[in-house]
């Protein structure tokens, strides 16, 4: 029995994940969480074979649970789902650890796919993502985003938001002063001088 729990802030995303899995013999739903702070308490204490995780959480981003989770739990398999398509988020989160992703649009025939495979140890990839990562393969030029950690990511796209540092700062949890010197790295890195820079990048990448 694969042993499954559902991270979702949405009610109703939750309850349809469950019904999908709970079709299905050889898996159960052993818990569920809306926020990142009661996802991580539900993990601890709950055994479980795969974890189903919005990216997009109320208290944090779901990239800051998938960190706390390979700190804790390194082998425990995660499958991210997201509104967001796979050229922002799909090779930061599985660089980051998580066993797969998945666009919340796809077919539920897809997701219990999905769950079988990382829970059996392997990596879950669409057909499309799988050729953007041959393409890339073949090509050495690396889009300059790519060069960022993932709280580098999250801190850019939030400026090119139009966030200030300080709400920034309040959003995440750190101060404005660490925001700050988040910055200018993620400026350095991409070899950039002004936020309005940012925003053009994360415009033409598609990136907000």
């Amino acid at each position: 029995m694969i042993r499954v729990i559902i991270v979702d802030d949405h009610p109703v995303v939750r309850r349809g994940l469950k019904q999908i899995i709970a079709a299905e013999r050889d898996m159960q739903v052993v818990g569920d969480a809306e926020s990142a702070r009661e996802a991580i308490s539900v993990i601890r204490h709950t055994p479980c074979d795969a974890v189903v995780l919005d990216i997009t959480l109320p208290d944090a981003s779901g990239l800051d649970v998938l960190s706390r989770l390979k700190s804790e739990r390194p082998t425990l398999p995660v499958l991210i789902m997201s509104i967001h398509d796979e050229e922002q988020y799909a090779l930061r989160v599985l660089k980051s650890g998580a066993s797969g992703y998945l666009m919340k649009n796809s077919i539920p025939e897809e997701l219990i796919q999905a769950i079988r495979k990382i829970a059996s140890g392997g990596k879950y990839i669409s057909p499309s993502l799988a050729e953007r990562l041959a393409s890339e393969l073949a090509s050495p030029e690396t889009p300059l985003h790519e060069k960022l950690s993932a709280r580098e990511f999250q801190i850019m796209r939030l400026i090119a938001s139009g966030k200030s540092l300080k709400e920034i700062g309040e959003a995440l949890c750190i101060s404005g002063k660490t925001v700050s010197s988040h910055r200018a790295r993620i400026l350095e890195k991409m070899k950039m001088s002004t936020n309005a820079d940012l925003i053009r990048y994360a415009l033409e990448h598609h990136l907000i």
